[in-house]
Parts: C-alpha cells; structure tokens; sequence
C-alpha cells in the first residue's frame, strides 16, 4: 500500500462522522523505527472536536479542478520543512489537476502574510490553504473570507478562531506529544539526570507552546532529577539557535543535553559547539522536525534523535477540500503520526527524511 493510499484511507474514516459528535482522541504513538518511508495518518480517537459540514458552513460546492486555489506560506523557505511543505502541495494540486493554484510567500513577516492572504480573496480564491506565522492577529483576513464564504485550512500551526464559522480545520501534528517523545529520548540520552537546556521556537505560535509544555510535563513525570536550566528563543532559525548555543555554553559550561524546538536550531547549536571544540555526543541533542540534515547529524554522532514533524500535507488539504465539499463532515482537527530518528534507524532512513 503507497503512503498516499495510507493516508485517503486513514481520512476517509475520520470523515466519515457527520453532524456534531465529538470523539476522545488518544494521543499518537511512536512511528515505528527501521521503517523507512512510512508516512501514517493517525485516525484519531482523540478529542477531534465537532464536525462541520459545507450546509453548516454555509458555503456552495464548486469543483476543484477548475477553481482558484491559495496557498500561503508563512516562512521563508531556507527551511526544509517549508520547501516540503510547499512541493506537497504544489505536487498534489498538479496531480489532481488544480490547474489555479496561487502560492504566496510571507518572508517570515507576519503583516505580509495577512495582505498576502487578503489579495488572494480579491483575486478569487475559492479554497485558502494556510501555514500560519503566528496564532493570533487574523481577524481582518477571517471577516473578508467569511463574507464570501471560502473555507480555510490551516496546516502546521493553529490560529486561534472558531472551526465551521471563521476556518474549516487545521492539519497537522500533535505537538504537545512531539514534546514528550523528545523528552523521553533526552531521558533516555542522559539517564534521567543532568542539566538541559531549552532552544525555544518563535513566540506567539501554539507550536512552541505546545512543544515546550509537551516536554517540560513529561520531564516532571518520568525524570525530576533532570533539570531545565536554560531556555531562550531561538526563532526557529539556525543562524540564532547558533548565538544561543554560543551564550549557553558560557553561561551554563556544565549543560549536558539541548532540546531544540526545530531541526535548524539543533544544527545551529551543532555549528556552536563545534566551534568551542566540544566533540560529537559531548552534549546530547534532541530536536523536532526530521530533514535530511539532521538525520545526518545522528548519524555522525552530533544528534543524539530528530522527532519528526510531517510537513507533506499536500493530500490531506485537498482529500479534506475533496470531502468538504462532497457534503461529508470534517473534524476541526486532523493528526498526521510522526516517526522518529535515532542512531538505530538514521542510516537505512537518510533517503527518507526532507
């Protein structure tokens, strides 16, 4: 069975509810290591929240194929998670055929994301697909998409708004979860003791939120001897997880492990240390998100495990778009399952990471 096929089927039993149940959802477990190339869409039982329907929206069918189709991207895309974020759904629309597909680019400026996005309204857009730069601050573009009723699909972060009146569902990960796995590996690294610092995402996004509570609360259950003796923003970028890890370790000489909240950070950190003469495995690394670079520092010692973050979102926005407008109810929240890297799968798994 191909990924994709995994992943229509898996949906087709999440959207298969109708009307507003809601479901209690548990939380994904661990993608299988050693299975290169297994890409699973979680079916949640979890809180998936209410269900929306395109008559409960209030919206009219129209066929994909033929509408204007946006696409904004938040971020930059020096970061691999963003080129792949943005090819998976570039690659789908070709495939299905979407032959008006607009794709903007915020630059990382979140006033450049809103306009970029209102522009799309005005020229047309039927269906918007968004990865949003921050949470919060999208009123203006949810009242010019609400008075002409185009669904909104949020990919990878949150925006904090209404399901079913000012957006249709957001797809991604269970970032909370992502921030106990990586705690559990920086147990597993240091033993359940020692000193850790935090490299923390950009403020203002449930990512880092989620991330940071996910692993801060695993770290009080399972391991109270370790300590978090460090946290700074590190933006999600490596150029600035870099200047943080250089501040660490003059501050805080005796740190044993850094969780970073994204992959650039970790290797911006691995550039730091690298600089004041540390060796590979001196300090362990654990960090979220899974391209191809940082599969590579595990394998060369430098990343003790890489949590991954899917960024192929691609199928699951249009199969959801598909759906919604076939008359089905969507959840107002769709969980990709995320694997994990580590030195015992990096090698044989290189060519599958981003």
């Amino acid at each position: 069975m191909t990924p994709r096929t995994t992943t229509i089927l898996a949906l087709a039993v999440l959207l298969t509810a109708a009307g507003c149940a809601r479901a209690e959802a548990p939380q994904p477990a661990a993608a299988p290591t050693g299975t290169a190339g297994r890409q699973v869409v979680k079916t949640p039982d979890s809180t998936t929240g209410p269900t929306c329907t395109l008559s409960q929206f209030g919206g009219e069918r129209f066929e994909l194929e033929s509408a204007t189709v946006g696409f904004s991207q938040s971020e930059k895309e020096a970061n691999p998670f963003r080129i792949a974020e943005t090819k998976s759904i570039k690659d789908e629309a070709a495939k299905l055929g979407i032959a008006n597909l607009k794709v903007t680019n915020a630059q990382s400026q979140f006033s450049k994301q809103i306009t970029d996005v209102q522009q799309l309204i005005a020229q047309g857009a039927r269906l918007l697909v968004i990865a949003p730069l921050n949470s919060d601050g999208w009123e203006p573009v949810l009242q010019q998409a609400a008075a002409k009723k185009v669904p909104i699909i949020t990919v990878d972060r949150k925006i904090n708004a209404k399901s079913c009146t000012d957006y249709l569902t957001f797809i991604g990960s269970d970032f909370y979860e992502q921030g106990k796995r990586a705690a559990d590996k920086m147990i597993e690294a240091l033993g359940g003791k020692g000193k850790v610092a935090i490299l923390l995402g950009a403020p203002g996004n449930n990512v880092t939120t989620e991330r940071t509570n996910g692993f801060k609360d695993r770290v009080k259950e399972k391991a109270p001897a370790l300590t978090i003796s460090f946290e700074q923003t590190g933006e999600f970028a490596r150029e600035k997880g870099q200047q943080v890890t250089e501040q660490l370790i003059q501050s805080n000489p005796d740190i044993n492990g850094i969780y970073a909240e994204n992959d650039e950070m970790a290797l911006g950190a691995v550039t730091a240390l690298k600089g004041a003469g540390k060796q590979p495995g001196d300090i362990k690394i654990v960090s979220i998100d899974g391209t191809r670079s940082a599969v590579q520092a595990i394998v060369d010692g430098w990343l003790h495990s890489v949590i991954e973050s899917n960024p192929r979102f691609g199928p699951l926005a249009f199969e959801t778009a598909r759906k919604f407008l076939d008359g089905e109810g969507i959840a107002d929240k769709v969980i990709i399952s995320d694997r994990e890297y580590d030195q015992a799968n990096a090698k044989d798994s290189l060519g599958e990471a981003y």
